[in-house]
């Protein structure tokens, strides 16, 4: 760019121009990579924890109806998903709170709760939106290591509480590792945890759970004022690309994140989608089955192989390969199957097509020969 450019633009005054000192140490969200593949080799996207089934046709059929409709503002109260979600989940109305996606939505409680230099505790390694969304919202992230069966150690985590902790955040399946957090042990730390001290109980995997000793978020939120539930129609519900989340609060909370949320955030068609998805729910369920039994064959042959994962409760399995990570992420790529490492800790594979998951078994068999 010439100087005369560059000054008609105003680019010498904009690298003046003061940002938020954080942003320079935070680290960006790294969404998983596009299925991609040598030549003649199918590819399959395995690493956003995506269905991998399309909506449903009663549910295309609603988002056609509603697209003559953008247009116009989407209801801001979300009214009639709000009361839907209610009725299906047992609920007063006045305890939900919606927006875009559950990553939104927690980002909502983290600015209703947080003052600058207040406290968020979290299990690492957990979902990669944590710390991005405490930092943000000026706070601190605290970061407590999962044991070694990549497990939440709610003893540490209470131990991580301060005067400043403001937030918990309880990751149940834990993204991206898989166990579930058991229901006695919650309990156990939430009579621990000071009172004015918020508890969020991220279920968004909670369709996929089959651990009977397993967290059920909203049986602990009917007993404490202090714990919200946080879910999402992304996963099992196949919306992803539509963005509804919701959280499941206390009256004064649930009102905080409402005050906090985007105007007009969850638009018209992903509220029309969601509640037809809520009516076919015993439909999408016949899915979610296929999925957790997907997940199950492929757990157990890759146990017959040698393999020592962490128990899974979600759509994913997980590989704690340490430095090993890579070769492993690069031995699926060059198979055709995008998958998502986290640096030196491990790779996550997204339970997908059966193809998908089978030629996962076949490469895991193949890294684990060598």
């Amino acid at each position: 760019m010439s100087d005369d450019a560059a000054a008609r633009t105003g680019t010498s005054e904009a690298s003046r121009v003061r940002l938020r000192s954080v942003l320079a140490q935070m680290p960006d969200y790294k969404p998983g990579k596009p299925a991609s593949a040598p030549a003649g080799v199918t590819a399959y996207k395995l690493s956003s924890n995506e269905n991998p089934f399309g909506p449903l046709p009663s549910v295309v059929a609603a988002i056609t109806d509603a697209a003559s409709t953008v247009n116009r503002y989407p209801d801001m109260a979300v009214t009639a998903l709000t009361q839907r979600l209610a009725r299906a989940l047992d609920v007063p109305a006045e305890c939900l709170a919606l927006g875009t996606g559950s990553v939104a939505v927690l980002s909502q409680i983290v600015s209703a709760a947080c003052d600058a230099g207040d406290e968020v505790v979290f299990a690492w390694r957990s979902f990669e939106a944590y710390p991005i969304v405490a930092q943000l919202a000026g706070a601190k992230p605290v970061m407590v290591g999962l044991d070694a069966d990549q497990r939440h150690r709610l003893d540490a985590m209470f131990a991580a509480v301060t005067d400043r902790t403001r937030v918990i955040l309880i990751c149940t399946p834990n993204n991206p590792t898989g166990p579930c957090v058991h229901a006695a042990e919650l309990d156990a730390f939430l009579d621990r945890v000071p009172s004015d001290v918020l508890v969020v109980v991220d279920e968004a995997y909670v369709e996929f759970v089959r651990d009977p000793e397993a967290v059920r978020g909203l049986e602990v939120w009917r007993e404490r004022p202090n714990v919200v539930v946080l879910r999402t129609f992304s996963k099992a519900y196949g919306l992803a690309g539509l963005r509804v989340g919701y959280a499941v609060a206390h009256p004064p909370v649930a009102a905080a994140l409402r005050k906090t949320a985007t105007p007009f955030g969850v638009n018209s068609l992903a509220q029309v989608a969601a509640i037809a998805s809520l009516d076919a729910f015993d439909e999408l369920n016949e899915r979610v089955e296929s999925l957790v039994a997907e997940r199950d064959r492929v757990s157990l042959a890759l146990a017959d192989q040698g393999w020592k994962l962490p128990q899974s409760d979600a759509n994913f399995v997980y590989f704690p390969l340490g430095a090993e990570s890579g070769d492993f992420a690069r031995a699926c790529e060059e198979a055709g199957l995008m998958v998502r490492q986290y640096g030196d800790d491990g790779v996550r594979v997204t339970i997908g097509e059966t193809e998908a998951n089978t030629r996962l078994i076949a490469v895991a068999e193949e890294f684990g020969a060598r």
